[in-house]
Formats: structure tokens, sequence, C-alpha cells
């Protein structure tokens, strides 16, 4: 999975991409005027994986992955050129899914760029950057579909959706906001549009906010991503990274005092999973215990291609086992003296946590 991290400049963004990844990035840089995007990786926690690791001993153990690009800061007017412009917005294109870093934290140290702490305007801003770099792809391509000496029949479908794309741009609507039938959604893939992409609300707090909860704008946050089904998470970003810097006891005993009960990866990938409607399928034993992230409803014969599609084409069926069983009962021999190792057949819709092994022959 692919994320793009974007926002202003100082709101915090590369700390948390350095949280995520435990990277080392500078965190100076992009206000510096700096365009290079940072690019890292982070393992999704997964209690699951932990508990299989430690039963089967493997000789390896792999996390599902989320790929994050952290692009410079944009700036009101970066699609005409202010600031260092927005030409590094080709580098989250390919992305799954956009996460906004919203500064709502205060610090005399790090001014914001606008002035003042103000994150409805700022969610406004970086909307209408996003917005403006698809109209100006939109607006190209149209031209070329218009100048073109042979306008073919699909030319004309592509035209038509992306003039009416046009004209919800133009009246503040992102292309997610857009009216658009399957059909119409199927013309526009090959653009890649940023608006088009799910996005996800990080609220950057400080200590301060933590422990009141409560931060500026906070109701009316709260409202406008519920009017657009957008997920809002709050991370103390900076409080977080000196956490991490802790030993394990001393770790545990600060995210109680400020009442942070998961780390920031954990939120958000909870929340990416949910609101892109992901889940994880394990495998397990000897070699290697691994999680497999697929869409909710991929049935049993599409899942197993995700590991290889030699295992897809030969499919016989799927040796299931509930997570929850084998982690109550301590091992495979005991679930399947209570019977509840089942075998399942192509058609069947897998469920998140389950431990598969696949039959094939090909």
């Amino acid at each position: 999975m692919k994320i793009g991290l974007v926002g202003l400049p100082l709101v915090g963004k590369t700390t948390f991409f350095n949280l995520l990844t435990n990277a080392h990035a500078e965190i100076s840089n992009f206000a510096s005027g700096k365009v290079a995007s940072n690019i890292g990786s982070a393992k999704i926690p997964d209690r699951r994986i932990d508990f299989l690791s430690k039963l089967y001993k493997p000789k390896k153990t792999t996390f599902a992955m989320i790929d994050f690009t952290d692009v410079p800061g944009l700036v009101s007017g970066a699609s005409t050129g202010a600031g260092v412009g927005n030409q590094f917005l080709e580098d989250i294109r390919k992305v799954d899914a956009l996460v906004h870093i919203v500064r709502a934290f205060e610090n005399t140290d790090v001014l914001h760029i606008e002035g003042s702490i103000d994150p409805m305007r700022d969610i406004e801003t970086v909307n209408l950057e996003l917005l403006f770099a698809d109209l100006g792809i939109i607006d190209n391509r149209i031209d070329r579909i218009k100048s073109g000496k042979k306008v073919t029949k699909e030319n004309l479908e592509e035209l038509k959706v992306l003039e009416k794309c046009k004209e919800g741009l133009e009246n503040g609507l992102l292309i997610h906001q857009i009216n658009l039938s399957e059909e119409e959604r199927d013309l526009l893939k090959t653009f890649s549009f940023l608006s088009e992409k799910p996005m996800i609300l990080v609220i950057n707090i400080d200590e301060k906010s933590l422990k009141s909860d409560s931060y500026p704008q906070k109701e009316d946050i709260r409202k406008y991503a519920a009017e657009r089904n957008v997920p809002v998470i709050e991370v103390c970003a900076k409080a977080e990274m000196e956490i991490n810097e802790l030993d394990e006891e001393d770790r545990l005993m600060f995210m109680e005092e400020l009442g942070i009960k998961s780390s920031g990866i954990d939120i958000l990938a909870n929340t990416t999973y949910d609101y892109l409607g992901l889940i994880s399928f394990l495998t397990a034993g000897e070699d290697e215990v691994k999680a497999w992230t697929i869409r909710k409803g991929t049935d049993a014969k599409k899942a197993a291609g995700k590991i290889h599609s030699d295992i897809e084409r030969g499919f016989i069926r799927a040796e299931v086992v509930k997570f929850k069983d084998i982690e109550a009962l301590g091992s495979m021999a005991k679930v399947k003296e209570k019977g509840l190792y089942r075998l399942e057949g192509k058609e069947y819709i897998v469920q998140d946590g389950d431990i598969i092994n696949f039959r094939f022959n090909v």
C-alpha cells in the first residue's frame, strides 16, 4: 500500500514521516526551498504476526507494509509557481490514498507560514492546490483532444467526462465529490487525479491539546469531515517522536501519562485499512509467517493469486483456521482436535485474520 503525505510547510509533516518510518529526514528541508520528496516504508504492527512468530519460530517474519512519500510543503498559489511550485506532486499520483497533515499545535519557535493557527483555512488551501493541479492536467488533455486531427468515439467519451470534471473543479468540488458513474471513473483511471484519491486528515496537536482533548476548530473539522466522509486522526507527532527514543518501560509510562493508547502508525494503519476496505489474511509455517493485504470481499481463489499466480491458476481448496481459535487453543493440533480446521472452496470469502494454507496443482 502506498500513501502520500501532503500539507503546508512547517506543520510537522516530515516529523510525522520520520515517526512512521523511523527515518531521519531533515525536518527543515522543505521550508528552505528543497523540492525532493522523502520516501520510506513502515511495517504495520500486528499482534497476530507476533503471536504466530512465537508459535512457529519461522526463518522469516513479514509484516504488511506501507510505503510513504512525503512531498514538500504546499503553499497558497503553488499551482502558479508560488514557493517551490507543485511539480513534486507527480511523486504521489500513483499512491492509494493521501494523508493531509494539518497543524493545530502552537510553537513560538516554529511560526506558521500564514502567521496564525487556522486548520480549516489550511485544509482549504491544500485542497485548492490539489484541485488546481488536476485542473491543469484536464485543460491540457481537453486541448489535445480538440486539436487532434482525428477524434475517435473513445476520445469523445473521454472529453465528455473531462469537461464534467472541469466544471466540478471550477465550482470548488474535488473529483471524488463529483457524481460520476463507474464507467466515467474508469475513463479517468490513467490520469491518477490527486483530488480523486481517498483523503485522511491527521491533525497534528501539541501536548496541551493532547491532555485537554481540545484544539483550535476541532468541532468545525469534525463537521467538515463528517459531511465528506473523511476520517480524522489526532496525533502529537513531537511527543511520539520523543517517546520513541525511550526504552520500553519508560515509553509505556509516558504514553499512559499523556493518554496515548496507540502509536501513530497503529492508528493510521487501522484507519486506512478500514477506510479503503482492506483486510489481512495470514500464512504461517516454519519457513515464514506473513501478512497479506487484500480487499474485503475477496474470494479464496483471488486471495491465492496474491501469493502467486500459479496458486490461483491451480487452486484446489483453502485450509482455513481462524486466528482467534489458534490463539485460544495454543496450537494447530488442538485446533484440528476441536474440529475448527476447515476446507473451503474457491468462492469462500476470506475474512480478516484467516490463517490459510492453499492446496493447488499446476
